[in-house]
């Protein structure tokens, strides 16, 4: 065994993990901790790529606080070592079953980015460090599991499970792969947000029920051997059918997209050779007020555990530390995003009471320095359900409440938010409220009433803020499932008017994504000239990732919108986006030559020179006039850094 592996078992079995952890009132990580606690076996062990934060914003940890809620006792193994397989048996054999998380992210997702190259640093272990889990994290603990322990139960959930449910597009191998019940040989996945799935299923097999024959709960996948015992089902096409024709893919991608809801949705079964076939059951139905508040008030020590502590702890926390979650589920609708797939267009909201008992818990803590970080969720603005129809008939199947259009029923009201960031403002030792999560400005325009505008323009901003209009080409941002590019213009009008009527200098900084489909390079110099334009060139932009179960990600996989079926460009060699994104940081050096190579091959080469509204100078020449031509810049110029040595020149100039 290497020493790194010796490391690793000692953190669980001789308590680098500090002895009074279990006091402290986390969840046993080691046989210590379950002999402290007067515990012989678990009911459950949880698996998780994630270093272990007992904190309501990561998954595990409210997964773990439910069943334990319920009488249930979990483990916590936190980043097994994946290369050996006894790491899997630290906590031994659990009662009734394995849950197997790759944490808070896509395994893949967090270890590539989007132009496949390895990421530097993992904000979800320990001191940043990488190489702590394991790529495609749910199949290997999976398959670890069942090294060891035949027959015991194993459930996958989390994200990485939740969207590779059936037969996916994975961005890494270029492939369709089968759904990740299959290549994991775990018995369920409990898929979305998990609360009411897992307990159905502890309570089931407390009950004595064979994992085999649970087969109907609500939010969660299955596997079978023959459609006999399953009703009211849409068969979709064989996984071998759809590798050979990717037309077929859009196709039965679409009827999943339009079966996510937890009302209409239909049970969905999914044919692979050999007589096999993976049957999703329609969705868990929405969490109430009261369960929200429930769930979010247990006992969580909003910390990492302590044996974290010599490395620094987890970067991951210090984002989401002193935010609030206010809310779940979005009907916001983007095609780039996996949020129909995973927490569902219904909006579920936490009381004004729940949020405030939590800030005031968050008050207390020693690093409060009195700001609130974020109240928000997937989309911050959003308290409740897009409609009242929502409540009880669920989502429209075959329409967005937003895209194109606001939908005419559609509820634009801000007077419980604002109520909220009142009460929050209210609190002692609050200082300022910020919302980071974003809001949706077609949204904002949407609701009659300005008040919300002014008071987000007078509490809430500090300098800057950030939305999201992604593109400014009408075609691309018609793929994106985003509005027309004149909403976004006349948000930034009304957000410059009310600033300038406040007597605040502030800010809208846009994020911007390059490469998705439908973008041409004809459209990527478009959005280049739009930021001369602004005068304004982001320091990061976002390059299309297609992760699994998004309509963008079926778009570059099939070259077809599943919603029409209609042909799509799609920028797909790595040099193409590539161009695509350095358009968009035109003014960076290090990208001139890819600046160059893309305005010839779009016929644009009246943007090299230096008439008005040049992109480039020639070839050779050192350096672009400062004036271009373009507009006054709308947002602020960067600051010279307050160093010790520029503070003490300017004490001696006084």
């Amino acid at each position: 065994m290497s020493d790194r592996q010796d490391g690793r078992k000692d953190l669980y079995k001789t308590g680098t993990a500090e002895p009074s952890a279990v006091s402290r009132g986390f969840l046993p990580v080691c046989r210590e901790d379950m002999e402290k606690l007067g515990i012989s076996q678990l009911d459950f062990v949880y698996v998780i790529g994630d270093a272990y934060v007992d904190h309501p914003s990561f998954g595990p940890a409210i997964i773990s606080r439910v069943l334990q809620a319920h009488g249930y006792t979990v483990g916590i193994l936190a980043q097994p070592d994946f290369r050996n397989a006894d790491s899997i048996t630290i906590l031994g054999e659990p009662r009734l079953g394995f849950l197997v998380s790759a944490g808070n992210m896509d395994s893949m997702v967090n270890h590539y980015t989007a132009a496949r190259r390895p990421r530097s640093t993992d904000s979800y272990t320990p001191g940043g460090e990488t190489g702590r889990r394991p790529d495609r994290a749910v199949i290997v603990y999976c398959n670890l599991i069942r090294q060891k322990y035949k027959k015991t139960p194993v459930i996958a959930g989390g994200i990485e499970a939740s969207l590779r449910r059936l037969s996916h597009y994975d961005y890494w191998s270029d492939s369709l792969r089968r759904s990740i019940l299959l290549e994991s040989g775990a018995d369920l996945i409990s898929y979305g947000m998990g609360e009411r799935s897992v307990t159905a299923i502890a309570e089931a097999l407390e009950a004595g029920i064979p994992i085999q024959e649970l087969t109907y709960i609500p939010g969660t996948v299955c596997k079978v051997r023959s459609l006999s015992k399953v009703s009211d089902y849409i068969l979709l096409p064989e996984y071998e059918e759809l590798v050979k024709d990717r037309r077929r893919y859009a196709e039965s991608f679409y009827i999943q997209y339009c079966n996510t809801d937890p009302f209409s949705g239909k049970r969905l079964a999914e044919p692979y050779s050999r007589g096999c076939y993976v049957v999703q059951n329609p969705a868990a139905k929405p969490l109430s007020e009261e369960e929200m508040d429930e769930i979010y008030g247990l006992p969580y020590q909003r910390t990492w555990h302590p044996m974290y502590d010599g490395a620094g702890g987890v970067p991951a926390l210090s984002e989401v530390k002193f935010s609030l979650v206010s809310c779940r589920g979005c009907f916001g609708g983007c095609s780039f995003c996996a949020l129909t797939f995973h927490q569902g267009r219904i909006v579920q909201a936490r009381s004004h009471e729940s949020l405030l008992s939590e800030a005031e818990k968050m008050t207390k803590d020693p690093d409060f320095k009195g700001y609130i970080h974020d109240v928000g969720g997937p989309t911050a603005d959003f308290r409740g359900p897009s409609c009242e129809k929502q409540k009880t008939r669920g989502a429209c199947p075959d329409r967005q409440c937003l895209f194109p259009k606001p939908c005419r029923n559609l509820k634009a009201d801000h007077r419980d938010y604002i109520l909220l960031l009142r009460k929050l403002r209210a609190l002692p030792k609050v200082k300022k409220v910020f919302i980071r999560s974003g809001i949706r400005f077609d949204y904002v325009l949407a609701d009659p009433d300005r008040r919300f505008l002014e008071e987000l323009c007078r509490y809430h901003v500090s300098g800057q803020l950030k939305v999201a209009p992604e593109h400014v080409s009408d075609t691309v941002l018609s793929c994106l499932g985003k509005p027309e590019h004149a909403v976004y213009e006349e948000f930034s009008r009304q957000y410059r008017k009310m600033n300038e009527k406040l007597g605040m200098k502030q800010y809208l900084v846009p994020y911007l994504m390059s490469s998705h489909p439908g973008s041409t390079m004809k459209e990527a110099v478009k959005l280049a000239e739009y930021c001369r334009d602004l005068g304004y060139m982001p320091e990061q932009v976002q390059d299309f990732y297609p992760t699994p179960s998004t309509i963008s990600t079926c778009m570059y996989c099939t070259g077809l919108d599943p919603r029409t079926m209609k042909p799509v460009y799609i920028p797909k060699s790595l040099h193409e986006k590539e161009m695509q994104r350095a358009l968009i940081q035109y003014r960076n050096p290090k990208n001139r030559a890819l600046v160059e190579e893309a305005l010839k091959l779009a016929g644009r080469e009246d943007l090299i020179g230096y008439g008005p509204g040049c992109l480039l100078h020639p070839a050779g020449k050192k350096e672009m006039p400062e004036k271009n031509g373009s507009r006054k810049p709308s947002v602020p110029k960067q600051r010279k850094k307050k160093t010790i040595r520029n503070v003490h020149r300017k004490k001696q100039e006084k």
